[in-house]
């Protein structure tokens, strides 16, 4: 069987939620089956760690896809001319992207469809490509794979799609997150936040991730609280955050903020592993890869009662409503007044952490290339 991948999101350095789900399932799928030929799309100079057998050939389209006017000529032209070239029996999108020009059996991982619901949170042209064309990828899509069951009704229910035309698959971890020793822990929380205990958010600076509705609530638990508990943010910017700036400025509290950029894996697990409390307090996430990173770091989580958050965090998590700033600031006091609700969060989640493996992950992704060729 040859099987064609788009793998634009395959980055050096550059992994993110996508690139990681790429790069954790493909390079399993290519180990376990030698048998298959596979052809890796590129679109751009690759970089060989990312061919992961003699199995994988890999090419690259035209001209780089990194904007909704060059998507459509990755994908309607470059894409389609490269898929009658080699003739494979199907194609796989890790990143939700695809051709509907095509007529090669496509399996698409769609990994939410939150600008549907929040495209406000997107530049226009982002916005409109993704509100046009993912509802027709996911139509035209002989399989379609989410990461959570929220993902698949969300689909079913906005999209209008057969629940039975939809795999779940969820998102496992990196096998380097796991808990510091105390002395380490010491010594990043010196490097970063001056010896101090922080709360922790990772991720880009979306709207929908409500960093506005945390730094309230981050600014109430200081004015209530006399410890000193900073806030570090670990990733960069996105749409929609320069507002931010005017926000963080009126902080009586500013001074407690700590913005370490992109850091790479082994930097972010030291980081993750020392934090207080992971903090993720979303509008909407499809999955929300970092509490499951907490949980191995055994680190606790407070998250958000909406979307996919409760199914993955299970009981191992303290909730909280997006909305109510009260409730996020009151969470974060709980976590520094209550070392033993720590405690019982953190053996919770070293339980609920066993449902996400990569392993599994990419078995459902084999599965689902297998269904959509029967």
């Amino acid at each position: 069987m040859k099987i064609a991948v788009n793998t634009q999101h395959l980055l050096k350095n550059r992994l993110e939620g996508i690139g990681w789900f790429a790069h954790e399932t493909l390079s399993r799928i290519v180990h376990d089956h030698p048998e298959h030929e596979f052809v890796f799309i590129f679109d751009r100079q690759w970089d060989q760690s990312f061919v992961y057998g003699k199995n994988v050939k890999a090419v690259r389209t035209t001209i780089p896809s990194r904007h909704p006017f060059l998507w459509f000529w990755h994908y309607e032209i470059d894409i389609p001319r490269i898929l009658r070239k080699f003739r494979p029996d199907v194609f796989l999108s890790p990143d939700g992207w695809m051709s509907l020009r095509t007529k090669v059996p496509t399996v698409d991982v769609i990994h939410d469809i939150n600008f549907a619901h929040r495209p406000s949170d997107f530049p226009f042209f982002y916005r409109k490509y993704y509100n046009f064309f993912f509802p027709r990828y996911a139509k035209k899509a002989k399989r379609v794979i989410t990461v959570s069951e929220f993902s698949k009704a969300d689909m079913v229910r906005t999209y209008g799609l057969n629940p039975q035309k939809i795999d779940v698959a969820y998102n496992g971890c990196n096998a380097l997150y796991s808990p510091l020793s105390h002395e380490v822990q010491a010594e990043i929380r010196k490097r970063y936040t001056n010896g101090k205990p922080y709360f922790i958010y990772v991720g880009s600076r979306n709207p929908r991730k409500n960093i506005a509705g945390l730094l309230a609530a981050f600014e109430q638990f200081k004015a209530n609280d006399d410890k000193e508990v900073k806030l570090l943010f670990v990733g960069e910017p996105m749409w929609g955050a320069s507002y931010l700036s005017e926000q963080i400025t009126q902080m009586q509290y500013a001074d407690d903020l700590v913005f370490t950029g992109r850091l790479s894996t082994e930097v972010l697990q030291m980081v993750l592993a020392s934090a207080e409390a992971l903090m993720l307090v979303s509008f909407n996430e499809g999955f929300g890869i970092p509490v499951v990173e907490a949980m191995h770091c055994d680190v606790p989580v407070i998250c958000s009662k909406v979307a996919s958050l409760p199914e993955v965090a299970g009981d191992a998590a303290l909730y909280v409503d997006p909305n109510n700033v009260d409730s996020i600031a009151n969470a974060m006091q709980q976590i520094i007044a209550f070392p033993d609700l720590r405690k019982s969060l953190v053996m919770k989640g070293r339980m609920q952490r066993e449902k996400f493996n990569w392993d599994l992950t990419a078995q459902k992704v084999w599965e689902s290339i297998e269904k959509a060729l029967q």
